[in-house]
């Protein structure tokens, strides 16, 4: 089956201290099963796959999320934004601009 979209989710973990911080002490872990709940609830389960990702270079912004094939990259995305990102973004086409990391 051919997925409509993939959720990136960076997972990164550098070590502590590090001046460009991690996603992984943002909390990014916990975003993945908060996707996968959502997709399931409006139905995109198995069309849509939420998945960790390695580092996405934008470790400034974390937790960051990127969104294929739309290639739209989000920064600072909270559990609370998942359903926006779900609803307007995957559901309606619509991404979430106040969220979207400046130049990418």
């Amino acid at each position: 089956m051919k997925l409509r979209a993939h959720i990136f989710v960076c997972t990164n973990q550098r070590p502590p201290g590090h001046p460009r911080g991690c996603c992984y002490d943002k909390k990014a872990e916990d975003l993945i099963p908060e996707f996968k709940k959502e997709l399931a609830k409006v139905g995109l389960a198995g069309k849509v796959r939420a998945q960790r990702a390695g580092c996405l270079d934008t470790c400034e912004y974390g937790p960051s999320v990127v969104v294929y094939p739309d290639n739209i990259w989000y920064g600072k995305v909270s559990i609370a934004d998942v359903s926006e990102i779900v609803k307007d973004h995957i559901l309606e086409g619509k991404p979430v601009e106040r969220l979207k990391i400046p130049g990418k």
